[in-house]
């Protein structure tokens, strides 16, 4: 719809005057590129997954990213730790629960996240999403091979439980705080080729909800334009590598007339 279009492009020209720190507390595997993703939008990224400095950190940062992905118990400790602080000074927190569902250490650390800390967006894909609420999918080490059914209902019943934004994202991007629902189909399939993509999305709209308090929006735009980068990425490439370099191109040289014409965000009923 044009006035998501609209948005999305003028939040994306508000990260790039505003710049807001982005505090990461994440997986190790793609650190380099959700690092690169934060930059491209115009944002700054930090790295800082020492306790003894996340509550300075955090204190400085627009948003707050916890992503489990690769998860130790100590690192879940940490990642209270910062909630807490961001909590304190209402500082939108983002939480990817890579691998949920594959593992009784990753589904419950989830679980420990949202319900210990208010979160402002949870992310993930069907399956690890499904995972949290018992409505099925499959996961396998982090990659979901069995998709929930219905992600649409499951978005919603989830943001119901735990009073946040939910979003599964796919070939069909699906959003929903609990009374309004999403879809995003932006998007490219040579998205799966490459790991981290889905955590670059979380680092994505860790970015818009750092300039926007309504964090269903922000998602929404996020992923549009996140989406938008791959499909213009796909078009100058048919292989993975290749795909990558291409896609962190386009995020950078994204810009709001872009976003505005070619965002496809949509309202649904529940």
């Amino acid at each position: 719809m044009k006035k998501y279009n609209q948005i999305a492009g003028s939040l994306l020209l508000k990260i790039r005057e505003k710049k807001p720190l982005i505090h990461h507390i994440t997986n190790m595997v793609v650190m380099n590129d959700t690092a690169n993703v934060t930059l491209h939008f115009g944002a700054l990224p930090v790295m800082a997954h020492s306790r003894d400095e996340v509550t300075e950190m955090t204190a400085m940062a627009g948003a707050l990213v916890l992503n489990i992905g690769t998860l130790t118990k100590e690192l879940i400790g940490t990642m209270m730790k910062a909630g807490k602080q961001a909590n304190k000074l209402n500082i939108p927190i983002i939480v990817d629960p890579v691998g949920s569902g594959a593992t009784d250490l990753r589904t419950q650390a989830s679980l420990k996240l949202l319900k210990g800390l208010k979160i402002a967006v949870l992310r993930g894909n069907s399956g690890e999403i499904g995972s949290l609420i018992g409505a099925g999918g499959k996961v396998k080490g982090v990659e979901s091979v069995e998709g929930v059914k219905n992600p649409g209902m499951v978005v919603q019943t989830a943001a119901t439980k735990f009073k946040t934004v939910v979003i599964v994202t796919g070939k069909r991007d699906y959003l929903s705080d609990g009374k309004r629902n999403l879809i995003i189909d932006n998007g490219h399939q040579l998205l799966a080729t490459n790991t981290g993509t889905g955590c670059m999305a979380t680092t994505a709209i860790a970015c818009f909800c750092a300039v926007e308090p309504d964090c269903l929006i922000a998602s929404a735009a996020a992923l549009a334009c996140y989406g938008l980068a791959a499909e213009k990425a796909a078009k100058k490439s048919v292989s993975p590598a290749s795909f990558k370099v291409a896609l962190l191109d386009n995020i950078y040289n994204l810009d709001a007339k872009d976003v505005i014409k070619g965002a496809r965000i949509k309202e649904i009923n529940g």
